[in-house]
């Protein structure tokens, strides 16, 4: 099985607003309303490609109890621990002349929820697939995914995480399967700038010395580069197309590179379907869908290397 963690899942509630005022009464020509969470983001893609998850996280309020009946219709299990004080926090995102966000805070997670989460992860067997997206709330250990990957050391899990600066780099150590940091996060660890493919292989192999398996690194419109645990490198240019909607696209190649991966064991169609799958997504207004990865393969083979 498969499960996902998201700590500070959301609401996102995305607006048009021609030609924002401020000080004035704006209206909406456009509203959608979409479940949030790089971690519920990749359950939702993971879904879209034909594999079974369970997503876990805190909810609250009204909007946890919208943003769980959201994750059901989707066909995904949702297995969220309910928190008693505050509420699921509402990300607005306005597109207008300029795009802006206004993210919310989340609900109060105690000691009591995050001992629930444990329970929960007591459930994995060896074999299963842990994904850990996301930032951490401020009511929450900043050193919770280290937390949780030595709690869960003795099992033969294939864990995933998706985060930045000390919470990535405090993992390592857990010798997580996959990390897929972007290249400038990358040089933000090293206090470098990253810019060249040549440069990413370099310190990609610095974090496989720290401890990381496979090393996934996206560079937005300069393609991506794995570095693999077995010591292949694969590296990609960035398939052609319309960016729609970048939110989520990271999300999606992390996705599509354990789909890949569960589905053949190769690195090497495990990095093609995690470049397609994040470029899909970055191609529509919504997350990628498998006919959408299967389109985009089928026209960039030659994009890889």
């Amino acid at each position: 099985m498969i499960y996902t963690v998201t700590f500070n899942p959301s609401l996102d509630y995305i607006v048009t607003v021609p030609h924002f005022t401020c000080g004035m009464v704006n209206r909406t020509s456009e509203e959608k309303i979409f479940p949030g969470g790089k971690g519920i983001n990749v359950s939702m893609v993971l879904k879209n490609l034909g594999l079974e998850n369970t997503a876990l996280g805190f909810y609250a309020g009204f909007t946890g109890n919208e943003l769980e009946r959201l994750i059901r219709e989707k066909g995904i299990r949702a297995d969220f621990i309910p928190v008693k004080e505050g509420m699921t926090r509402i990300n607005v995102k306005m597109r207008s002349d300029e795009e802006s966000e206004i993210n919310g805070q989340g609900p109060a997670i105690s000691e009591a929820d995050i001992k629930t989460l444990y329970e929960k992860l007591d459930r994995l067997s060896d074999g299963d697939v842990l994904v850990m997206a996301g930032s951490i709330p401020d009511v929450m250990p900043q050193t919770i995914y280290m937390d949780i990957m030595k709690y869960l050391a003795d099992k033969d899990l294939k864990i995933v995480v998706d985060a930045t600066k000390d919470l990535l780099v405090n993992v390592l150590q857990y010798h997580p399967f996959l990390i897929k940091p972007n290249n400038h996060e990358l040089g933000e660890i090293f206090g470098v700038k990253i810019t060249e493919k040549e440069d990413v292989i370099t310190y990609a192999k610095k974090m496989q010395e720290k401890g990381a398996g496979n090393v996934l690194v996206s560079m937005a419109g300069d393609g991506a580069v794995l570095v693999a645990e077995d010591g292949s490198i694969f590296q990609a240019e960035a398939p052609k197309g319309k960016v729609v909607n970048s939110v989520g696209a990271g999300d999606s190649m992390v996705a599509g590179f354990v789909t890949g991966y569960l589905k053949t064991g190769s690195y090497k169609e495990a990095f093609q379907m995690g470049v397609c799958t994040g470029s899909a997504s970055a191609f529509s207004e919504e997350l990628a869908t498998e006919p959408e990865v299967l389109a985009l393969l089928d026209k960039n083979k030659g994009i890889f290397k």
